[in-house]
């Protein structure tokens, strides 16, 4: 026994390490900051929101407008609001640099943002996904956008080019950077992460049906 016993404590002491530096991540494992107002120019610096302040359950999600997947779990998530009045949704930009138009499009939702539009521009982003990511000028239809959900076009135009704008999406990546986003979408259901594999329509609304049960209101006022 003797023999073995310095292999032991070696053993029990790397055990307590790893489970010490874990429950030290867990600790220090960065949280989403939640700003309950929608943005706005009065509201600048908080985020886009549908659902209440005080809601049970926050769907937190991390998209790319020229994301296939984002696009089509757009809609899911627009129902999953309408049917949960307790539910709250929260969208960031996470433009990819492999999708050519992702930037300029997080641009032109920002823009519209500043005009009170931001999830109409959302919802028609994702709804002729597939004509503008294959378009030559790009920009050129997000300003036809901006004119058909009642938009001032040119001042639209300037804020997709202004500094603010761009330093919005920005930030919204640097929030994901630090959560370890990488991909799109990524979603997190009252700050934890929803595994690759449950990002479908079927998946989520079971999560949040599951969040819902006994969850304590997750939003500021």
């Amino acid at each position: 026994m003797k023999r073995y016993l310095p292999f032991l404590i070696v053993t029990v002491v790397a055990v307590m390490t790893v489970a010490g530096a874990t429950v030290l991540y867990r600790a220090k494992r960065p949280t989403l900051s939640v700003v309950a107002k929608d943005r706005s120019p009065e509201n600048p610096d908080a985020m886009h929101t549908l659902g209440p302040a005080d809601a049970a359950v926050t769907i937190d999600e991390f998209g790319d407008f020229q994301c296939p997947p984002c696009g089509m779990l757009s809609e899911p998530l627009n129902q999953l609001a309408h049917d949960f009045p307790k539910l709250r949704i929260i969208f960031r930009n996470f433009p990819l640099v492999m999708h050519q138009h992702a930037n300029e499009a997080a641009l032109a939702a920002e823009a519209a943002g500043l005009q009170g539009h931001f999830w109409q521009m959302h919802d028609l982003l994702y709804r002729e996904q597939v004509i503008w990511s294959k378009a030559t000028d790009a920009r050129g239809l997000f300003y036809a956008y901006a004119s058909m959900i009642k938009c001032n076009v040119n001042r639209f135009k300037k804020d997709m080019a202004s500094e603010q704008v761009g330093a919005r999406i920005r930030t919204d990546q640097k929030e994901g950077s630090k959560l370890g986003v990488i991909n799109t979408p990524t979603i997190f259901i009252n700050n934890a992460a929803v595994p690759p594999a449950s990002l479908n329509p079927k998946d989520l609304r079971a999560a949040v049906e599951e969040a819902m049960k006994g969850s304590k209101p997750t939003g500021k006022k």
